[in-house]
């Protein structure tokens, strides 16, 4: 009896330390983070709900999975604190994926494409962004479209105009305050879209870039239930959907 009470404790022992390695999403709701001033990816409607692609894509994946989760408007400067703190599970907010954060933070699969986009007047010759010197341009002060421009043509170009948000940008060139407009593609193409008068171009030399949905550095668990999510999602369906819902095309082959 001894002997079989003995063989039951250590096979008891074995198998708590086995589960005890093999960590699980926790059974709660997930608090995940997105910063709402980011159309068309996220951001407030009329009712103050937060809406956009990112929300769409998070909130498939929570529903593929049987994951519970709330979404909360978080600054984008404090969304990695928030991660860091606990105060969140998970980050789904344009955040583009490269080796520096990749080094402190865990990402799914990119969900989204990203690339620089210019945009310009309807009556605009411009094809490139070599065809933009001499140019008034106009982007987002320290993002990815000022550092190319900065490279390209001079970080102290007085043709360079920098502005706080995508929004002001896009006023500035619709005003006639600039000759063209950089950022982000999809940001850019969707307040294109809202503003008559304007188009887009695409420079095929820009570096593509992808968004990806961000974890703790170590949080397996999650991040393989993201992951699934969305590959299921972009299997059944769903993403080519939600997509076309906020972008009016198809996705992009990856």
């Amino acid at each position: 009896m001894n002997r079989i009470r003995r063989a039951f404790t250590l096979g008891l022992a074995a198998a708590t330390f086995a589960l005890a390695g093999h960590a699980q999403v926790p059974n709660r709701e997930l608090i995940v983070a997105s910063s709402a001033t980011y159309a068309p990816f996220a951001f407030e409607n009329k009712d103050k709900q937060i809406v956009g692609f990112d929300i769409d894509i998070i909130n498939a994946i929570a529903k593929q999975q049987g994951l519970k989760i709330k979404i909360v408007n978080t600054p984008f400067t404090g969304i990695f604190g928030a991660l860091n703190n606990g105060d969140v599970d998970l980050v789904i907010s344009g955040v583009t994926i490269n080796e520096k954060r990749k080094q402190s933070y865990d990402f799914t699969p990119p969900y989204f494409a990203a690339r620089q986009l210019i945009a310009v007047p309807k009556s605009s010759t411009v094809t490139s962004l070599k065809d933009l010197a001499g140019k008034k341009i106009a982007v987002v002060s320290a993002s990815t479209a000022d550092d190319i421009a900065s490279r390209e043509f001079g970080k102290t170009s007085p043709n360079i105009r920098r502005f706080e948000s995508t929004p002001l940008i896009i006023s500035e060139l619709a005003g006639g305050g600039v000759d063209a407009a950089m950022g982000d593609n999809g940001v850019i193409a969707y307040r294109v879209s809202q503003t008559p008068g304007l188009k887009t171009v695409d420079d095929k030399s820009f570096p593509e870039e992808g968004f990806g949905i961000v974890v703790k550095k170590g949080d397996k668990a999650l991040l393989d239930k993201l992951s699934s999510g969305l590959a299921a999602i972009r299997a059944d369906g769903s993403y080519a959907t939600i997509y076309k819902k906020w972008f009016n095309k198809e996705p992009d082959a990856r």
